[in-house]
């Protein structure tokens, strides 16, 4: 899955970027608290997507 869409599925659902690292974006799911790491890729691995999405408490539904 490209990177951006990714981001904008992430975004759909809520979530927000709290911060910017060198290689990595931090994404936070306000709802609950939980925050994880998006690698810079362009093309990121569907069972990369899957896990984040398991780490923000969000629903696979990208699928």
């Amino acid at each position: 899955m490209k990177r951006k869409a990714f981001i904008k599925t992430l975004e759909t659902f809520g979530c927000m970027l709290k911060r910017s690292g060198s290689k990595h974006d931090i994404y936070i799911n306000p709802a609950n608290g939980c925050a994880t790491a998006i690698p810079r890729h362009q093309e990121l691995a569907n069972t990369l997507c899957k896990e984040i999405l398991k780490q923000l408490g969000l629903k696979d539904q990208s699928s």
